[in-house]
């Protein structure tokens, strides 16, 4: 239904289409709890909230729900939940990375300041909480607590990561799990526990969010390499900018020649693009994009293959088209 190996996109607009009622109370359900009094939060939550992005994370829960036959409400507001904690996550970040674009737009660090920033950034986990709150199941609260406090340690193992060019596979991917999947595994599963599914089939829809997570984020560093400001929203080599050892940047280490291994232990070691096309050369020389985009390929089967055991639906071919385009979209 909605597999299109010829236009990604497509087919994500179609997965998009088959949400659009949900997502458009869940955005009405975020503004309205976006509101205060104090008008510098509103400006800021504002500004990343219309920011243009793809809502993929509250989407993905709201399909999960719909796969597992939730027909009550509860979702909608679970959603905004979701998206409230990634929003304050995201401007955690552009202040530790000291980004000044997100999504083609100056970032609200770079608008207004690291300190309101990253105090809008509070303000969006404490609204989130309140709204856990009036859900009043000890399970949601459970899952995303915790899911919120994984996040937290996700955030300061990649500080430590910073400009170590000795960084391996596991523990980038222990990274990208803590900061990235766990939110992705909490949405689907949170999805399975609305719709009353018995426990093997919610532990299936935590492993897909937990696989979707992966190949997405893989991707994602794939893409600081292969795309451009344009295309991705961000600027090309931000990641090796940022001293980030991410899976591209490793798997080149591990083929590259003496010359080419030095240059790129620089890179990391030291940050700044002033070797930008020497370093993305010899990245592509070593033929780590073809790996890191295999990983990422591998993660996203291990997502399909997980929900294989829900019953058919509508919900289900969608959350299996979001695994595809997870690895299939430019930007």
């Amino acid at each position: 239904m909605y597999a299109d190996a010829a236009s990604p996109q497509a087919a994500f607009q179609r997965v998009r289409a088959l949400a659009a009622h949900d997502m458009q109370r869940v955005d009405a359900l975020i503004r309205a709890r976006l509101a205060s009094g104090v008008v510098l939060i509103n400006q800021i939550a504002e500004h990343i909230i219309a920011g243009g992005g793809k809502r993929l994370r509250p989407m993905l829960h709201v399909l999960a729900a719909g796969a597992a036959g939730y027909r009550g409400e509860a979702h909608i507001k679970l959603a905004a939940i979701i998206e409230f904690i990634h929003t304050s996550t995201l401007l955690h970040d552009d202040v530790v990375d000291e980004s000044d674009l997100r999504r083609g737009r100056k970032t609200a660090n770079a608008l207004w300041g690291n300190a309101a920033s990253v105090l809008v950034g509070d303000f969006l986990y404490s609204r989130s909480f309140q709204l856990m709150v009036e859900l009043d199941d000890m399970r949601v609260m459970r899952i995303l607590a915790d899911t919120t406090n994984t996040i937290a340690e996700g955030e300061v193992l990649q500080l430590l990561n910073i400009g170590n060019a000795d960084v391996d596979e596991a523990a980038y991917l222990a990274v990208i799990e803590r900061k990235t999947a766990v939110l992705f595994a909490a949405a689907a599963e949170l999805g399975g526990l609305l719709g009353g599914l018995p426990e093997t089939q919610v532990a299936a829809l935590r492993r897909y969010g937990l696989e979707l997570g992966y190949a997405f984020q893989i991707a994602d560093d794939l893409l600081d390499y292969v795309s451009d400001a344009a295309t991705l929203g961000k600027n090309i080599g931000d990641d090796l900018a940022e001293g980030k050892p991410t899976l591209p940047l490793i798997y080149a280490l591990q083929g590259a020649d003496a010359g080419q291994a030095r240059a790129l232990r620089q890179a990391i070691e030291h940050g700044g693009l002033d070797a930008l096309d020497q370093i993305v050369a010899a990245i592509r020389d070593s033929g780590a994009l073809e790996r890191t985009h295999a990983r990422a390929r591998s993660h996203a089967d291990a997502a399909r293959a997980s929900i294989e055991t829900l019953p058919p639906s509508a919900c289900r071919d969608a959350l299996i088209a979001l695994a595809d385009y997870s690895v299939q979209r430019d930007h």
